[in-house]
């Protein structure tokens, strides 16, 4: 049975303009060394800028591997619940059922292409934004499409998920950080204590 294997990570750190800032790079260079020990196939990325950069400098550590634009990892708003969660609406106001629609045909995308088995044995990275990287968890936990709401990922956290014919998706790491050292983690999280 052929599995496939996604390692999935949001960009590095960047800039409010999108570019990677000089943490984002070394956040990109450090995940690329950690993901040079697996086999992978592929690197997947979202056609935004930061997300551009990250491929390209993992692209760097795993030699021979195809570095390709994805359009369905474009950072978007996956899934506007009917039955806001207060703590939520400030995020939303203003939503218009058109951008709702497009998000959600985006999310649908996503899932189409990547969150299924594959016809022979994969690896693939996949960098992309915060809330693909979220939505992506909740349908392979099969959790309502509300909660990929506070599925928070820093800064290049990797998420290991395997879908395999016949048995639902495996989840093996989130947000794991074990490759940055504490002073390049939590990066894209608001301000509070952090382990």
């Amino acid at each position: 049975m052929a599995t496939r294997h996604l390692y999935v990570m949001r960009h590095g750190a960047a800039d409010p303009f999108g570019e990677l800032t000089d943490v984002g790079q070394r956040q990109s260079e450090l995940v690329g060394e950690r993901l040079a020990g697996l086999p992978v196939d592929a690197v997947w990325h979202s056609p935004l800028p930061r997300a551009v950069r990250s491929a390209r400098i993992v692209g760097e550590h795993l030699p021979g591997v195809a570095v390709r634009e994805a359009a369905e990892l474009i950072d978007h708003v996956p899934h506007v619940p009917d039955e806001m969660p207060p703590a939520w609406a400030g995020f939303f106001d203003g939503y218009d059922a058109a951008e709702a629609a497009a998000g959600a045909g985006l999310a649908d995308a996503l899932i189409d292409r990547f969150a299924r088995p594959a016809e022979t044995e994969t690896h693939e990275v996949l960098v992309t934004h915060a809330y693909p990287v979220a939505w992506l968890v909740r349908h392979a936990l099969d959790a309502p499409p509300a909660r990929w709401l506070g599925l928070n990922c820093g800064n290049t956290a990797l998420t290991a998920i395997e879908y395999r014919d016949g048995v639902a998706p495996t989840v093996l790491l989130y947000n794991d950080m074990g490759h940055l050292p504490p002073d390049l983690r939590w990066t894209g999280f608001g301000p509070g204590a952090r382990p």
